[in-house]
């Protein structure tokens, strides 16, 4: 069972994680600021739910997000 780690505060909310999710997990948390005044992204997925193919780590300009399985 994979699962993401999102590193808040390095997010500068770009959203590239979230047009590459192939399972539409990730989303921009529109009630949240992070320490650098930017809407981070948070999973939204159910747990579980994540599949590991870790694309978006890889697109994640500013290397804010692991994948783990």
């Amino acid at each position: 069972m994979a699962y993401i780690k999102i590193n808040k505060d390095k997010c500068k909310s770009c959203g590239v994680c979230v047009d590459v999710c192939p399972q539409n997990l990730i989303a921009v948390m529109e009630d949240e600021l992070n320490v650098l005044g930017y809407r981070p992204v948070g999973f939204v997925g159910e747990d579980g739910s994540c599949k590991g193919c870790k694309l978006c780590a890889e697109m994640c300009p500013d290397i804010c997000i692991e994948v783990y399985k």
